[in-house]
């Protein structure tokens, strides 16, 4: 069943390249794989069945090796290329079921795309690469080169409107083409290689540019990509694809420790799980928490000797990490005339993020005083990290490798 709250939902979705489709898919739903199909019909199926939904403002990547059929499969999702069977739903409506009016329609407005070719016109200036698409839609001068320079602005070229392309670098060029995709505002922006043509540097440098994009303003993005590190690195899901399946797709620490298959299984194998797993993953709880607020100094104080702990992490009543206390901070605090448990916080310890890389934190968590505490997204207390956990995790998953 298709889940209406998704912002992109497949259901059995085929492309079938052959005269006679519906047998071909006659014969697969019947048992036969791609290949036995063609032996038997000479028909290829591009994309075989495949089934899954996209979540508002997450980066869905798609990847596979070449000929898996991510590509075919993500022309399918507007149309560049004709499904022969199945249904792509947004905004509650099925894009294979509508007419060529209503698909432009409904492209204008909601889906925008980004190939590895930059596709930008040589005698147009960058403002007007990046207005193309708002004026193919009829949109007026001044408002297409008014959100033209909007999008400009959001890939850091704002100062290069009256550029050309053969003025930028490969880099810039495909900002441009970002822009113009961007421009338009879509609901999903489906993005087909969009950075392999790049080299390495620009490439991450892109991607760094994507995610801060997406920091800034959540967007629905797809987006196709053959190299795991890329995908392992933008991607909040990935779906792998072998021989026109969907084969998985899960949090790349998901697909990481619980593979599919074989095939999956190789695609990650010798994978850095250091830029994998998150801090909210390996978080614990189990160090001395309390209660921030007048009066809990001294029982903030008898419970870490009850522990046999030397700190103490304090939240409030939501939950919400407030700061970290040691029994020798609690000591000096108590002799004070008013002693709050606020004042016996230990300066500058810094907090996690729950969605950190434990790569990204190895260095602080070696050097503090004391396991680092995990906040998520609104501040609430997701645990604590300490040397001991990130060996700990390390350790296990160097053995499951």
């Amino acid at each position: 069943m298709l889940n209406a709250d998704a912002a992109l939902s497949v259901e059995r979705l085929f492309k079938v390249f052959g005269e006679q489709p519906e047998r071909a898919i006659e014969l697969y739903n019947n048992g036969l794989d791609k290949d036995e199909v063609f032996a038997k019909t000479g028909m290829t199926i591009g994309v075989c069945d495949a089934n899954f939904e996209v979540r508002e403002g997450e980066i869905f990547v798609v990847m596979g090796l070449s000929g898996s059929g991510k590509s075919t499969l993500v022309r399918m999702l507007n149309r560049l290329i004709e499904p022969t069977a199945g249904a792509i739903v947004v905004k509650g409506q099925d894009i294979a079921k509508m007419s060529e009016k209503e698909l432009n329609d409904f492209r204008r407005k909601h889906i925008s795309m980004v190939f590895q070719s930059f596709a930008l016109m040589p005698h147009m200036t960058v403002l007007q690469n990046a207005a193309f698409g708002l004026e193919l839609s009829g949109v007026p001068l001044a408002e297409r080169e008014k959100r033209a320079q909007a999008a400009l602005e959001q890939v850091g070229l704002g100062q290069h409107p009256k550029s050309y392309p053969n003025e930028l670098s490969g880099g810039m060029q495909q900002r441009v083409g970002l822009a113009r995709a961007l421009a338009n505002d879509p609901s999903i922006l489906l993005m087909d290689e969009a950075f392999s043509a790049l080299d390495p540097l620009i490439r991450t440098e892109m991607q760094d540019e994507l995610l801060e994009l997406q920091e800034k303003e959540k967007r629905t993005i797809i987006f196709i990509s053959h190299d795991l590190d890329e995908a392992m690195r933008i991607g909040d899901r990935i779906a792998i694809m072998e021989a026109g399946r969907v084969v998985q797709v899960g949090r790349p620490d998901e697909i990481l420790n619980n593979p599919a298959d074989d095939y999956v299984r190789s695609f990650f194998r010798g994978v850095d799980i250091t830029g994998v797993i998150s801090v909210g993953d390996i978080a614990q709880k189990k160090q001395v928490t309390v209660l921030d607020g007048e009066g809990k100094i001294h029982s903030a104080r008898e419970r870490i000797a009850a522990a046999d702990r030397n700190y103490a992490y304090v939240v409030d009543g939501a939950q919400r990490f407030r700061g970290i206390v040691s029994a020798r901070s609690l000591e000096a605090e108590m002799k004070t005339a008013n002693p709050k448990i606020s004042n016996a916080f230990l300066p500058d310890i810094p907090t996690l993020s729950s969605r950190d890389v434990i790569g990204d934190v190895i260095g602080a968590v070696n050097s503090a005083p004391c396991g680092l505490p995990v906040v998520d997204e609104n501040g609430r207390y997701r645990g604590v990290v300490s040397r001991a956990v990130l060996l700990g995790a390390l350790e296990r998953e160097g053995e499951d490798g």
